[in-house]
């Protein structure tokens, strides 16, 4: 039984999806594609925060409805933080998720830290006010891609306390311990309080 009716500003139909099978049959995600909104929503923050209050910004001056957005970075501790907020163009505009692979492993190759987090921030607009929230993932970069689910950078991110890749382990278990499920959870538990 649908509660909640919220926007996920994104294109991403990916992120759409993972984010409604998190949320359950409560909430009903629709996306930008659902408003017939089909421009990008620039993303010229210099902060994962920025780029997710951008987002949810855009839309609630359009459309004045309960949205929210997030922005989610690779933070590799041997590269200083990069890809971090250009995670999705690192190696390019065309934001080829297999090119922002290989440049993330050839950036690698002579580093023995190996070690990085997701990051993910969402910007919630409820009823109006403006609620940010973190979730936060840390693990190693593999040395070559493993797996074949997923997308972005999964195939290379080993989380630690685990021997699975993002992209070796199915949807569920990747949502149960995830950067963007854990940030998730926290906006789910602060709606629970309406």
């Amino acid at each position: 039984m649908v509660l909640y009716e919220l926007v996920f500003a994104t294109h991403n139909p990916n992120k759409a999806a993972e984010i409604q099978e998190i949320l359950g049959d409560s909430f009903l995600i629709k996306t930008l594609d659902d408003l017939g909104v089909h421009d990008d929503i620039p993303e010229t923050a210099t902060t994962l925060e920025g780029n997710a209050l951008l987002k949810s910004q855009y839309v609630i001056d359009r459309f004045n409805c309960n949205v929210f957005s997030d922005d989610t970075g690779l933070e590799i501790a041997a590269l200083n933080g990069e890809p971090g907020v250009y995670s999705a163009r690192y190696a390019g505009d065309d934001k080829n998720n297999q090119n922002n692979i290989d440049l993330v492993l050839k950036k690698l190759e002579n580093k023995s830290d190996r070690s990085a987090r997701f990051r993910t921030a969402i910007s919630l607009f409820w009823d109006g006010k403006p609620f940010l929230f973190e979730g936060i993932v840390t693990g190693t970069i593999l040395t070559e891609r493993r797996g074949t689910g997923g997308f972005g950078y999964d195939p290379v991110f080993l989380p630690d306390g685990f021997d699975q890749s993002f992209a070796e382990m199915s949807s569920q278990q990747k949502n149960k311990i995830s950067h963007r499920g854990r940030a998730i959870d926290k906006m789910v538990s602060f709606l629970k309080q309406f």
